[in-house]
C-alpha cells in the first residue's frame, strides 16, 4: 500500500511540474482556423471591434474566392469561462492602464495560443491592433500550422523516397500517393470530393535564377516551364500560372534556410481548369540549388482555404537531413 501511494505522489508531482504554474491542463478544443474573440459587445460593435474584423477575418491571398483569414466567434467576458476557456487560440481585450500586447501560451488549456490586448480607451487599442496586426496574424498562423503538422503526423506517409532523391524529410498524410517519382521530380497527390490535392518537389541549379532581375517573373517562368513539362494534362495544353491575376510574393524561411514564397492561381487553358497554389523556392547555397516545393488544388466551385492550408503545412514541415 505505501508503495502504491508512493508511486501516486510521484506521478502527482511529475504532473504538476510538468505545468505552468503547477496547473494541471485539459486538452484544448477549436477547429483549424478559429478564433475566439473575448471583448465587451459594445466594443465588438464599435471601432475596435472593426478593425480586429478587418484583420483578422479578410481574405486569404491567393484564392478564387474570398475566404476569410479565421473564423471568429466573439464573446463577452463573463462568458469566457469554464469549458468556454478550453478554445485553442483566443484573443481577448482588456482595459488597462498601459497600452501592452502579450502572447500567452498554455494558459487555461494545452495547446493554447492567447494574445491579451490592453489600453486605456479605445483609440490606443485600435492603435496597438493596427501596430502589431503583423505579429498578432503570424502568431495565430503559426499555431495553427504547427496543430495541423501534429493532428498530419498521427497518419503519416513514408517519406523515404523524397530522402533519397532531395535529401528532405516532409511529413504528410497517408492519404496521399506518390503519382510521379523521376529523379528530378515528384509529384504526390489526394483525391477530395470533386477533386484532388497535391504537391510536387524538384530541385534547380543554383545559377538558374538570377537575384538582380525580376524575381517574380523569373519564378514564374521556372514554375510553368518545369510545371508545365510534367503535370499531365490533355496533349498540347500545359500547366502554367494564371496570367490574369500576379501571384503574391513574400519572403520566409523553410527549416532555416531563406526561401521565396508566391501564392497565387494556375490554369490550364482550353480545359477551364484552374485553382490556388503555394510556392516555396528554398535557397539551399549548400547543395548549389534551389528547391522547390509546391501545393495546387483542383476543386471547382468549393472554398479551398483549408486546402491550401494543410498543403502549405506539409510543405513548411520540409526538414534537410544534410
Amino acid at each position: 500500500m505505501q508503495k502504491l501511494l508512493l508511486a501516486f505522489f510521484l506521478f502527482a508531482l511529475v504532473a504538476c511540474n510538468d505545468k505552468p504554474q503547477g496547473k494541471i491542463l485539459s486538452a484544448s478544443s477549436g477547429g483549424l482556423n478559429n478564433l475566439t474573440v473575448v471583448m465587451p459587445n459594445d466594443l465588438w460593435s464599435g471601432q475596435v471591434g472593426e478593425n480586429i474584423r478587418e484583420k483578422l477575418a479578410g481574405p486569404v491571398n491567393g484564392l478564387p474566392q474570398v475566404e476569410p483569414m479565421f473564423e471568429i466567434n466573439q464573446m463577452p467576458n463573463e462568458a469566457f469561462s469554464g469549458f468556454m476557456r478550453k478554445q485553442r487560440t483566443f484573443l481577448k481585450v482588456e482595459q488597462a492602464d498601459t497600452a501592452s500586447l502579450e502572447v500567452v501560451e498554455d494558459e487555461y488549456a494545452r495547446p493554447q495560443t492567447g494574445i491579451i490586448l490592453k489600453g486605456p480607451t479605445e483609440e490606443e487599442i485600435i492603435n496597438l491592433i493596427k501596430k502589431d496586426s503583423a505579429k498578432i496574424v503570424d502568431t495565430y498562423k503559426n499555431a495553427e500550422i504547427t496543430e495541423k503538422i501534429r493532428r498530419i503526423s498521427l497518419s503519416l506517409k513514408e517519406d523515404k523516397p523524397l530522402t533519397e532523391a532531395f535529401g528532405i524529410t516532409m511529413k504528410f498524410p497517408s492519404a496521399y500517393r506518390y503519382a510521379k517519382e523521376d529523379p528530378d521530380f515528384f509529384w504526390i497527390r489526394k483525391d477530395i470530393p470533386n477533386g484532388d490535392m497535391n504537391i510536387t518537389v524538384y530541385e534547380v541549379p543554383y545559377n538558374l535564377m538570377n537575384k538582380d532581375s525580376n524575381i517574380i517573373g523569373s519564378l514564374i517562368k521556372m514554375r510553368d516551364s518545369i510545371g508545365g513539362d510534367n503535370i499531365t494534362v490533355t496533349e498540347g495544353m500545359r500547366f502554367i500560372t494564371e496570367e490574369a491575376f500576379a501571384p503574391y510574393l513574400s519572403e520566409t524561411t523553410i527549416d532555416g534556410k531563406p526561401a521565396y514564397q508566391m501564392k497565387g492561381m494556375w490554369e490550364v487553358k482550353g480545359r477551364f481548369m484552374a485553382g490556388p497554389f503555394v510556392n516555396f523556392t528554398v535557397d539551399d547555397k549548400k547543395n548549389n540549388r534551389y528547391l522547390v516545393l509546391e501545393g495546387f488544388v483542383f476543386k471547382p466551385s468549393a472554398n479551398k482555404r483549408d486546402n491550401i492550408f494543410e498543403l502549405e503545412s506539409i510543405l513548411r514541415s520540409v526538414e534537410f537531413v544534410d
